[in-house]
């Protein structure tokens, strides 16, 4: 095929339609550089870009993770960081990136064309030109502070994982298999000794390699204008010309053009120790070769045989391993993309002395598997599944198209044959071909009789102390050496280094782009229709309300129907917790986990939970109970079904028979608790979640069920509990009983369906439902209110301040996580909310106030604000810091200086802070089920009018300078107040000391806790009267430095939205 017209120099490849899914796949290349360009149109208001480098390095250097960071410095002809950031912003868009082992990839997220149209050639001159300063490299990668800590933004990232149990045996077991001149070996992150020596130039070197062109790919995902599309390109390509090599250069295509690796000679086990104070729960991960990934019909072959082996409670690895013999609280299994793909098999929670005993059982099941006939009915089930969450998946999940494409580019052939795999599902006609020994010659080929790399994660508390040691002593030599004037002299360079980075942006240079009109946003129309108690609320005027009120009636459930283009149905059932007794409310994360995997009562027969599982697999596309934090209400679960149309019934009488014919059977809830507690170890290794867990401790109230969900309950809770079902089962049953007859009335249930209504492509969409009402025992005259989030803060929650900083040491960390914690707003109506969105916004905003306070003088990985604009709190949260108290100090001193005037606002920012905006309310409806759940979660939920986002954005853009001065002073200042707030902070053991002084320089009283000082038994008391084992596991010799402070006498948190970090 030839150029697209005269003028542009790129030429279409091909173009097609996905058969299962309305979206078309566009190829083209540059005839000049070689470039890839990639477009999926697909419906609706967001356009994401993924511009991908393949990117390959032999050494554990982390040049391709610093790139990640730098390219955002600054380019050839936009000498400036941020600008880049600053222009998304304008644009209704914002810019991330990840690098991963084999590339590196840039993300360009717009609401509407234009806004994307218009950052594109500046985000690829990024991209292809940057400036790669020394100073850059200085804060964005490593250096040592002042008083000898080593810092910078990369380093810091890689300080947080380098020693995590997931990294240690992640690495060891790539080093087992591949030999040293296979990329796929090292830590593209970059190791800490690594970064520590890591020079500019090599950074510059490896730049120039792999940021070419022809070794990238423009990957566009959203409703695209082509023709603009590739003027764009082109005129970007002619202002690089000169700065890139001509396309007939000698070039090595990475992963493809270098050395494979040889198959495995021999299995080999090892264990690797990881730093842990709690030495019972250690991890396993298995991996083998497997085909290539280009090959659609063996990855998809490979994907089918996971789900049969470890898919659900009923698989084979799992039923076995987890449910019968509990000998892991949980086995996953995953496949990486590679021409030599690497097959994954991780038991996770195995205790500590039988590490080996389940990796041996491990592969004895698998070869047992291998060795009989296989359930052929299930294996075509599975084939059936996948194929039904491939096509959910491509018409819901944002990256679908973009991780298949990235794979083909990596992998694939560059004319595109293998990239128009993507046209259809056949594969899984190919495989219902499959015999039995089509199937486990494949299991024998790749799993059981090949040769693997295994590794054992053992925890070690010697390890973990004997590290702490080595860092106090390798900072404090390293403080001597340099002493007291080659400090001095390295605060200096580092001061120069922050002006040169921080060379301000002319407010004129930013203007030369218009904000783009909002004309090219094309939101996702949901109509709502409402029958039953729901109607209560109001009903519309259109097709979708007319079609249900034509409908056959049904009894009067709350049944809210969201209208949209969808070839499938999404039910979810809503339903409150406030009735439960607060005593049972830890048992929720027990009921939750049984709900679906349980035997049942049907016409008087008992039907054990592995045949209900493949009943349920097989009739829905998805199923689950989770938090209804989703939908903006803490309190509350979701009960979620994804079905064809012409299984709506089928699900709503599953819905029925999991609510009400479901039994509690002693064995199945002792293995559910078996595996909460196995979980328990490695979620309190996690410091943010742990930081996140202790200020619900302090915040809310114990009947709130974001605190009795918590780990620290848990941790205490479900080891009682597990005593009870061994000694005393009648009585926990009976507890659960109440659960249920608390959760499922008539007056406590709300339902929303999303489907195509207006084309009737749900039968009888509302008498239907009478199957879940025969068995609910009264007609509901009113229902029961939602729970407001402001109401569950206790004393302290509403009036922080009265306890100060608590500090955490944590031994599996190297870093610091902080939360917080001040007085916020209560209503979405409040007048305020206008004003503090744009505050708060504006801060967050890339390369803006926090990020070039806290981020740029390497102090933290991320700041961000937590709020719910409801929930009468606001947190502020450091994510990954060599110093939670620094960053913090300076977040403050950063927002005080805008409100006292020190420092002026910049009306450009100002600007990219409303777009900002915009580009969240495109994000809640940037799918078809997320459009109809915002409208559920604007109405229902909130109670607000139809038009309260559009009614917000007017507000929002008539907010003045003064009323966002004002919105800082009275919500966001305060958080950082002594007297006014209260500080968490989890860190490592050696950062304790340092961090009670600075916040007491603050004006914070402080005090040390452990973790345990924060479990909660809800009453629920030992069976034998005596202390649980190792209820005091995580205790320090240092025990507790400051006075006990207790907001009331119930404790909890606040369901914080929390944003993502850059």
């Amino acid at each position: 095929m030839g150029s697209q017209s005269s003028g542009v120099r790129f030429r279409k490849l091909q173009s097609f339609q996905t058969d299962y899914a309305p979206t078309t796949i566009t190829q083209y290349e540059s005839e000049r550089s070689g470039m890839q360009v990639i477009v999926a149109d697909r419906q609706g208001p967001k356009v994401n870009g993924y511009f991908t480098l393949a990117t390959e390095i032999f050494d554990d250097s982390g040049a391709p993770h610093t790139l990640e960071h730098l390219v955002f410095m600054g380019s050839k002809s936009y000498r400036y960081k941020g600008l880049l950031d600053k222009l998304a912003s304008r644009a209704y868009g914002n810019t991330n990136a990840w690098t991963a082992t084999d590339h590196t990839a840039y993300t360009l997220e717009t609401a509407g064309w234009e806004g994307f149209a218009q950052t594109l050639p500046v985000y690829l001159e990024h991209l292809v030109v940057p400036t790669i300063t020394d100073a850059a490299c200085l804060t964005e990668v490593h250096h040592v502070d002042a008083e000898g800590n080593d810092a910078g933004v990369v380093y810091s990232e890689m300080q947080a994982v380098q020693y995590t149990s997931t990294e240690l045996m992640d690495l060891r077991a790539r080093r087992l298999l591949y030999p040293e001149n296979i990329g796929f070996r090292y830590e593209t992150g970059g190791m800490m000794e690594a970064l520590r020596v890591l020079t500019p130039q090599k950074i510059r070197d490896f730049h120039r390699t792999m940021y070419q062109p022809r070794n990238m790919c423009v990957i566009i995902v959203g409703e695209v204008d082509h023709q603009d599309l590739l003027k764009i390109l082109d005129s970007f390509e002619e202002s690089v010309a000169q700065d890139i090599p001509p396309i007939d250069a000698p070039f090595r295509r990475p992963w493809i053009e270098s050395a494979q690796p040889p198959p495995l000679k021999e299995t080999v086990v090892e264990t690797v120790e990881f730093p842990e104070e709690d030495e019972s729960v250690g991890d396993i991960v298995v991996a083998f070769f497997g085909p290539n990934c280009t090959d659609m019909t063996q990855t998809t072959a490979l994907s089918v045989l996971q789900t049969y082996l470890c898919g659900s409670s009923v698989a084979v690895l799992e039923n076995v391993m987890v449910e019968k013999e509990q000998l892991a609280s949980s086995i996953s299994s995953w496949w990486d993309a590679r021409p030599n793909s690497i097959i994954w098999f991780q038991p996770t929670g195995v205790a500590t002395e039988k590490l080996q005993f389940v990796e041996e059982r491990l592969l004895s099941l698998l070869r047992e598997v291998a060795s009989k006939p296989l359930d052929m009915t299930y294996i075509h089930e599975c084939i059936q599944r996948e194929r039904r969450q491939v096509k959910a998946d491509a018409e819901e999940s944002e990256s679908f198209y973009s991780n298949n494409i990235i794979t083909d580019y990596l992998f694939g052939a560059r004319d595109g044959s293998t990239l128009r795999d993507l046209a259809s599902l056949g594969e899984y006609d190919r495989l219902e071909k499959w015999t039995d020994e089509d199937w486990r010659t494949f299991l024998r080929t790749w799993i059981s009789d090949a040769h693997h790399i295994s590794i054992l994660g053992k925890p070690s508390l010697e390890l973990a102390n004997k590290q702490k040691a080595d860092e106090i002593a390798r900072v404090e030599k390293r403080k001597a050496d340099l002493g007291t004037k080659g400090l001095e002299k390295l605060k200096q360079i580092l001061e120069d280094a922050k002006k040169q980075n921080d060379v301000e942006i002319p407010a004129t240079v930013l203007e030369k782009w218009q904000v783009p009109s909002t004309e090219s946003i094309h939101f996702i129309q949901s109509q709502t229709a409402r029958s039953g108690l729901a109607r209560k609320l109001g009903v519309h005027e259109n097709s979708a309300q007319k079609q249900i009120d034509c409908a056959s009636a049904g009894a009067p459930l709350f049944l809210q129907f969201e209208d949209v283009r969808t070839n499938f149905v999404h039910i979810t059932v809503h339903v409150g917790t406030s009735k439960i007794p607060v005593k049972y409310k830890p048992l929720l994360s027990l009921f939750g986990d049984n709900f679906f995997n349980t035997p049942i009562t049907r016409n008087g027969q008992r039907i054990d939970f592995e045949q209900v599982v493949m009943e349920l697999e097989k009739d829905t596309i998805s199923y689950s109970l989770e938090s209804g934090t989703k939908f903006g209400d803490s309190e509350s679960l979701l009960i979620r079904l994804q079905v064809e149309p012409e299984k709506y019934a089928t699900a709503i009488e599953w819905i029925r028979t999991m609510m009400f014919d479901s039994i509690f059977d002693v064995t199945r809830l002792k293995a559910a608790v078996s595996k909460q507690l196995a979980d328990i170890p490695e979620s309190k290794r996690d410091g943010r979640t742990m930081a996140n867990e202790v200020e619900i401790a302090l915040h809310n109230h114990a009947s709130s069920l974001l605190a009795a969900r918590r780990t620290l309950v848990k941790a205490t809770y479900m080891k009682r509990l597990k005593k009870i079902l061994q000694n005393d089962p009648d009585t926990a049953v009976a507890w659960l009983e109440e659960v249920r007859k608390s959760l499922f009335t008539s007056d406590n249930i709300r339902v929303l369906v999303t489907s195509d209504v207006s084309q009737s492509k749900v039968p009888e969409p509302v008498k239907t439902w009478d199957l879940l009402c025969k068995s609910l025992a009264t007609v509901p005259q009113e229902i029961q209110p939602i729970v407001k989030s402001s109401t569950l803060l206790n004393r302290e929650g509403r009036n922080p301040g009265s306890i100060g900083a608590t500090i955490i040491p944590m031994t599996t960390l190297d870093s610091s996580y902080s939360v917080s914690s001040g007085k916020g707003i209560s209503s979405f109506t409040d007048p305020a909310v206008p004003a503090l969105l744009v505050a708060v916004q504006y801060l967050e905003t890339v390369e803006g106030t926090l990020w070039n306070a806290v981020r740029g003088n390497g102090l933290a990985y991320g700041v961000y604000f937590a709020k719910e604009l409801d929930g009468g709190y606001l947190h502020f949260k450091v994510y990954r810091s060599p110093s939670a108290s620094k960053a913090i100090l300076a977040a403050r001193d950063a927002i005080a200086a805008l409100v006292n005037g020190t420092v002026a606002f910049e009306k450009p920012m100002i600007e990219g802070a409303i777009s900002q905006l915009v580009m969240g309310f495109a994000d809640e409806q940037s799918t078809m089920s997320t459009a109809a759940v915002q409208n559920y979660v604007t109405g229902v939920v909130r109670g607000l009018e139809p038009d309260y986002n559009t009614q917000m954005l007017a507000k929002v853009r008539a907010v003045t300078v003064d009323d966002i001065k004002e919105a800082m002073k009275t919500w966001l200042l305060p958080i950082f107040e002594p007297g006014k707030s209260n500080i968490v902070v989890c860190c490592a053991h050696v950062m304790v000391e340092k961090l009670e002084k600075e916040l007491q320089e603050m004006g914070y009283a402080t005090r040390t806790k452990q973790l345990s000082d924060f479990y909660d038994d809800y009453g629920l008391e030992s069976p034998d009267g005596e202390e649980d084992e190792d209820e005091d596991e995580d205790e320090d010799e240092d025990g507790d430095t400051g006075s006990d402070v207790s907001g009331d006498d119930d404790g909890g948190e606040s369901g914080d939205s929390d944003m993502s970090d850059n």
